[in-house]
């Protein structure tokens, strides 16, 4: 699928100086897309997290892009550690889901807090099923 290190016999290999600054720069441009988007959906829907939600289901979808263009293609470049490992590592990330789905249940919503759970679980999986699908087929 999408490797995010290369592999030499069997182990992993050890990160360039450059890989690692995709990786940093990637991660921290994932991390600023998250939280803006949490902050300007926060706005205009209280009492749901709908930014994560937005960000997790968007995130999936251009991670089975992303792999699937790594299928087609047969190589996997500084761009795509970038985008993969860093931007969309920081961009979704399941303990921001997992934090807003507990407050969310302990500010009295639990009924939100089970619809959060089933539609990031749901339309994560299927956005990642669709960008696969759109590109491998």
């Amino acid at each position: 699928m999408l490797p995010l290190a290369k592999r030499q016999s069997g182990r992993y290999a050890e990160m360039t100086d450059f890989e690692f600054f995709c990786v940093a720069a990637g991660g921290a441009a994932g991390a600023l897309c998250r939280y803006a988007a949490t902050m300007l959906c926060a706005r205009f829907v209280r009492h749901f997290p709908l930014g994560t939600l937005l960000v997790n289901v968007a995130g999936s979808l251009l991670m089975g892009l992303l792999a699937g263009y790594g299928e087609r293609c047969g190589t996997f470049p500084l761009p795509v550690l970038f985008c993969g490992a860093g931007f969309l590592g920081a961009l979704t990330t399941f303990s921001t889901f997992a934090m807003d789905t507990f407050a969310t249940f302990r500010d009295g919503h639990p009924t939100k807090a089970a619809f959060n759970i089933l539609l990031n679980v749901s339309l994560s999986f299927s956005g990642t099923a669709f960008g696969l699908f759109l590109l491998v087929g």
